[in-house]
């Protein structure tokens, strides 16, 4: 069989670099452990810093490494498991490893959103913003949308937004026998609010993964969560809640 025109493409010099960043990983640094910073880095390998970071990047992205706010580059430690997608899913705080809520406010959703909905796109739904961390690690930032439709006992008089706002809002929502789910998960970049409650750089990856909750034969809220790429390996159940299901590993 004769050669092909990628088997004479060589190997980039950042995944070359990047090969041996790994092999410098293991056997010269420890969890935790601050990296030397770029310039020395590069001039230790001989290469540019533009390769360097392009081997970094992919590193990060692998979680090898985290760029720590105020810190640096950090060998990071093994991904967490994180089941999503649990079938029997509850909205109350409880346990380590959970969502806690942060906020709500009144808000008209965005496009995205409104679609997986259906409601009329200028009309402002309950949004909860929560956070789940393990272990007082921080693991994922999630937007909650709730149409008013889905929380009907929710009373006038409650605080219009915060903390409170956000629980009652979840109360209610807990009153509804929820009938299935779907899913979808994307690769993408941190945003700034959500970088900051992840602890992470601002375009640092982050897995998206989008929940559409069904109720009454209907759309009942729909969930937007960012997990950190970096230190995440999503686990997802099946219907009748078995928690093997499929890893998605990062990365």
């Amino acid at each position: 069989m004769g050669t092909t025109q990628l088997d004479t493409v060589p190997e980039p010099k950042y995944w070359h670099l990047k090969t041996v960043l790994s092999d410098a990983l293991d056997s010269e640094f420890a969890v935790g452990e601050i990296l030397p910073n770029e310039r020395e880095l590069a001039a230790r390998f001989g290469v540019a810093r533009a390769t360097l970071r392009q081997a970094l990047e992919q590193l990060e992205l692998e979680g090898r490494l985290q760029r720590r706010r105020g810190v640096g580059t950090t060998v990071a430690p093994p991904r967490v498991g994180v089941a999503v997608g649990d079938y029997t899913h509850t909205w109350t705080e409880a346990g380590d490893d959970t969502w806690s809520c942060v906020d709500s406010v009144e808000a008209v959703p965005p496009a995205a959103v409104v679609r997986l909905l259906d409601t009329d796109p200028d009309a402002p739904v309950h949004q909860v913003r929560r956070t789940r961390v393990s272990q007082g690690q921080p693991l994922a930032a999630e937007l909650l949308y709730v149409p008013a439709a889905s929380v009907p006992g929710l009373a006038a008089i409650d605080t219009p937004s915060g903390l409170a706002r956000a629980r009652a809002v979840l109360r209610e929502l807990g009153r509804l026998k929820l009938e299935g789910r779907e899913q979808s998960v994307e690769l993408g970049s941190a945003r700034a609010d959500d970088a900051k409650e992840l602890d992470r750089l601002p375009g640092a990856p982050v897995l998206v993964v989008t929940t559409r909750y069904v109720a009454e034969n209907r759309t009942a809220a729909v969930a937007v969560a960012t997990y950190r790429a970096d230190t995440c390996r999503l686990t997802f159940g099946d219907a009748n809640g078995d928690a093997n299901g499929v890893e998605l590993l990062a990365g």
